[in-house]
C-alpha cells in the first residue's frame, strides 16, 4: 500500500475517526461539510496532530502516536491544494510556480516551463494572480504543487469558487493531468458528481466516521449503509422490516416490496433512487402503487413529481423529453418500483 491513514482526533462535542488505505489510486472523500474531510487532509498534510494513530506514506511514517513521530509538513512531501488557491499576490505565475523549488531562478525554469507546458497556461506566465479567472488560478496552484512533486497530492474542495459550466470543463482538464500523475490522491468534496467523475475509489464520511469504502460505481449502485446511500444522493428511503427471504414492508411507503437481493437480518431501511421509478400499466404489476402527485418542480431538464405514499413522500425524476414525447404530459395511473433498483441498507 502507498498510504496508510489510521488516525483519530476528538474535538469538543465531535471526534474523527478514519482508516483506509491507498494504492497509487485517485480516492474520494464524500460528506456533508463539518463531517471531518478537510481536518483528514489537515492532519496527513501534517498541518493538525491527530491525537491518536499513525499515517505512513510509501513505507515512510508521518505520524505515529505510540512511536512519538510527527513530521513537519515540509517533511512530508504533500502537496495540499486548498481551496483559494492560496497563491501569493505579489508573484507572477511563473514565480508562484517555483516558489517552492531548490535553486537559483535559471536552475528552476526548466521545471517551470515543464508545468506551465502541462497546465496548458503558456501565455499567463507574467501575470499577477488577481489578474487571472478562477479556472486559471486553479491550473496554476496545481502547476506549483505538481511542481514540488509531491508524494501524494490533496484536493480540498477543488471546484467550489467556480461556476457550474468552467467546473465541468476543468473537472475534464483535471482529470487527464491526474491519470498521468500515477500518486496517490485524495479529492475531499461534498458533491457526489465531482467524486463520481473523479475518483476510482471512494471513502464515505459521517460525523466524523469513515462509515464505508470500496469502488466509487459500486457503492453508488449499492450504498448498503443508509448514510452512504443519503450522501450518494438517494431521495427515496423508507425504514424496512424482513417480510420474508425476498420481500420487505416499506413502512413509510405501505408497500410489500418484492427483491432481488436477500433480506438480512440487519437490513433496516429500503431506498430506491428517484430516476429508477417507472410508471406501470397495471396495480397488478410487481412492486407497484397508485400514482398520487402532491407537487412539481422543475430544473432546466428534469421534471420532478414528489408522490405522496401512505405516510411518506417518493421523489419522482424524469427527463422533460421522457414526459414529453412518453407520458405524453400526463401523470400515470400506476407506478413501480423495480426489484433490481431497490437498495437495501443498514
Amino acid at each position: 500500500m502507498s498510504l496508510h491513514v489510521d488516525i483519530t482526533k476528538k474535538f469538543k462535542g465531535f471526534s474523527l475517526q478514519v482508516k483506509f488505505s491507498t494504492d497509487k489510486e485517485r480516492l474520494g472523500l464524500l460528506g456533508a461539510s463539518g463531517c471531518g474531510k478537510s481536518m483528514t487532509l489537515k492532519c496527513i498534510a501534517g498541518i493538525e496532530k491527530p491525537d491518536e494513530g499513525s499515517i505512513i506514506l510509501n513505507d515512510r511514517v508521518l505520524f505515529d502516536s505510540q512511536k512519538k513521530i510527527d513530521l513537519s509538513p515540509q517533511q512530508r512531501k504533500a502537496g495540499y491544494l486548498f481551496q483559494n488557491y492560496a497563491l501569493f499576490p505579489n508573484m507572477t505565475v511563473e514565480e508562484n510556480i517555483g516558489c517552492g523549488l531548490k535553486g537559483s531562478k535559471k536552475d528552476k525554469k526548466p521545471r517551470v516551463d515543464q508545468m506551465i507546458e502541462l497546465l496548458h497556461i503558456k501565455d499567463l506566465g507574467k501575470r499577477y494572480p488577481m489578474q487571472l479567472s478562477g479556472g486559471q488560478q486553479q491550473r496554476v496552484a496545481l502547476a506549483r504543487i505538481l511542481a514540488y512533486e509531491p508524494d501524494v497530492l490533496m484536493f480540498d474542495e477543488p471546484f467550489s469558487a467556480l461556476d457550474a459550466y468552467l467546473k465541468e470543463n476543468l473537472q475534464q482538464e483535471l482529470l487527464m493531468v491526474l491519470k498521468e500523475c500515477h500518486k496517490d490522491i485524495i479529492i475531499v468534496s461534498h458533491n457526489r458528481d465531482e467524486i463520481y467523475g473523479l475518483c476510482e475509489k471512494i471513502a464515505i464520511i459521517n460525523s466524523g466516521n469513515l462509515v464505508l469504502t470500496g469502488n466509487t460505481a459500486d457503492i453508488f449502485q449499492k450504498p448498503v449503509k443508509l448514510a452512504a446511500a443519503r450522501l450518494t444522493g438517494c431521495k427515496n428511503i423508507s425504514s424496512a422490516k424482513k417480510v420474508s427471504e425476498y420481500e420487505v414492508e416499506a413502512l413509510e411507503w405501505g408497500m410489500v416490496l418484492k427483491t432481488e437481493e436477500r433480506v438480512s437480518e440487519h437490513t433496516r431501511y429500503v431506498g430506491i433512487r428517484a430516476h429508477d421509478i417507472m410508471p406501470a400499466e397495471e396495480i397488478t404489476e410487481e412492486n407497484s402503487t397508485p400514482c398520487i402527485p402532491f407537487r412539481f418542480t422543475d430544473s432546466p431538464f428534469e421534471k420532478n413529481i414528489i408522490l405522496s405514499s401512505n405516510s411518506g413522500k417518493l421523489w419522482w425524476k424524469i427527463s422533460k423529453a421522457y414526459w414529453t414525447n412518453t407520458l405524453k404530459e400526463k401523470i400515470p395511473e400506476y407506478i413501480k418500483l423495480p426489484k433490481a433498483s431497490l437498495m437495501l441498507l443498514e
